[in-house]
């Protein structure tokens, strides 16, 4: 698992928000998109890519998408 394809999968649940917007530095839930819909989505994206199980509860302890990938690393 390597965070610039977490990045890119991550940014693909985003329909209105350009991909160039997403960084491993990235505060998604500020994003204006952000919404409990994508919180499944993200949820479902780390099931069927990387077969790891991603909470509700790791996304609200995330601020950012490298900090959401260091939950899902540890798994």
């Amino acid at each position: 698992m390597d965070i610039n394809n977490f990045v890119s999968k991550f940014s693909e649940q985003f329909d209105d928000t350009d991909a160039s917007e997403f960084s491993a530095d990235t505060k998604f839930k500020n994003l204006e998109e952000w919404s409990s819909i994508l919180a499944l989505s993200i949820i479902a994206m780390a099931d069927e890519e990387y077969e790891k199980e991603v909470t509700g509860e790791d996304i609200r302890n995330s601020e950012t998408i490298q900090d959401l990938f260091d939950i899902l690393s540890k798994k």
